[in-house]
């Protein structure tokens, strides 16, 4: 049976947050980017404010709001700070495993701590030579006595070194499709250590670094689900992760597009404002198309989730769109800067750098159209199969 969502003021929701952007975020955007410094204390002030658990349940913690609310306000946070924002998608991702697949005595001791807003979850389940072939990890999870041991190496992780808790999928047989199986990890756990974090073209407010697991113990307690089930967890994850990521994407074209804007009506060129000519303006029109769409799009496949409907496949397609459509609105900014938007001087030179990452992160976009297509087919044949009986 599906539970209809919530009934929930979205406009208000989104003002809240515009509110705290503008008053805390705002100001120190520019200088955490340019010293590649990551916000800790501005996580603790999401979570005080109750944005960092918005999508889970209010029993355990949670804000109880829809997807579509939640996606909403991940965009107003992403047209102030895309890397804080990637960051609220990448916690929210985090918790999910727990909160869905979860059995009733974890959720009812994970999630409280997970959702209180004082802490802050990564999740673990790209390798070096693992990346959009989850099945190809190395990470093992050896079992022993009353648990098990993890060794290996997690990339990319988000809030690598700077999280309480990860989420760690890892290799319990060698089978490909029930080989891999998720685990919660403390941040203090033995033998749990962060590589240097990487250095990046944008998103550099956000740590990006390798986790290292040396004989790490894990009691059976913190694995979620059963021995085999992590890859079927992980792509039931990483379908709510790529919502996240095109919402992000979404609020960081409409940062561009806003910026350019105002610079065309200010910038003056052959007696009049630049956005005047069809040029710029035209120009301009197509980046706000590209943003309505997007964000049409996101709100669409939310809806699907809200409804407790299959969203695979709109998920991929809204951040397919989302992030190839945020790089064109982001290049087009910086071109209708001209000279000045490839200087530091305005923001859109970083715009541009951050939204190229979108394009690769929770799956590349040649990732999505290989799961759209499949989606495709997948379609056809069961209008086939109908049709047959």
């Amino acid at each position: 049976m599906t539970v209809a969502p919530p009934e929930v003021d979205t406009a208000e929701l989104v003002a809240l947050t515009r509110e705290i952007c503008a008053r805390s975020l705002r100001s120190r955007v520019d200088s955490d980017e340019r010293e590649e410094r990551f916000p800790r204390d501005v996580f603790a002030l999401l979570g005080e404010s109750g944005l960092l658990s918005l999508p889970y349940p209010e029993e355990y913690g949670g804000g109880g709001v829809p997807a579509a609310a939640y996606l909403r306000v991940l965009e107003e946070v992403a047209r102030t700070w895309a890397s804080v924002a990637v960051g609220l998608s990448v916690h929210v991702l985090a918790c999910l495993p727990v909160a869905r697949f979860g059995s009733e005595d974890q959720r009812a001791e994970l999630l409280p701590w997970m959702l209180s807003g004082a802490t802050l979850g990564a999740y673990c389940l790209s390798e070096a030579h693992a990346g959009s072939d989850p099945a190809a990890m190395q990470t093992r999870a050896h079992r022993v006595e009353n648990g098990y041991r993890l060794r290996g190496a997690k990339a990319w992780t988000t809030h690598g070194g700077h999280a309480d808790f990860y989420t760690v999928m890892a290799r319990t047989s060698e089978s490909a499709r029930s080989g891999i199986s998720c685990f919660i990890v403390p941040a203090d756990s033995a033998g749990l250590t962060a590589s240097p974090p990487e250095r990046k073209l944008g998103l550099t407010g956000s740590a990006t670094a390798t986790m290292n697991f040396d004989d790490v113990f894990v009691p059976v307690s913190r694995r979620v689900g059963a021995e085999g089930d992590g890859l079927a967890i992980a792509l039931s994850a990483l379908d709510t992760g790529r919502l996240g990521i095109a919402a992000v994407a979404t609020g960081l074209a409409q940062a561009a597009l806003d910026e350019a804007a105002a610079y065309a009506r200010d910038r003056v060129a052959f007696g009049q404002p630049i956005i005047r000519h069809e040029g710029v303006g035209f120009l301009l029109a197509d980046m706000d198309a590209a943003v309505e769409s997007a964000r049409a799009l996101y709100l669409s496949a939310a809806a699907r989730k809200d409804a407790g409907e299959p969203f695979t496949r709109e998920a991929s397609i809204a951040k397919l769109v989302a992030t190839d459509g945020a790089m064109r609105v982001t290049t087009d900014a910086v071109q209708v800067l001209g000279g000045a938007g490839y200087t530091r001087d305005f923001p859109v030179e970083r715009y541009l750098r951050e939204a190229k990452v979108m394009q690769i992160f929770e799956g590349t976009n040649q990732i999505q159209r290989l799961i759209i297509a499949r989606e495709i087919e997948r379609a056809g044949k069961s209008r086939d199969e109908r049709g047959a009986a």
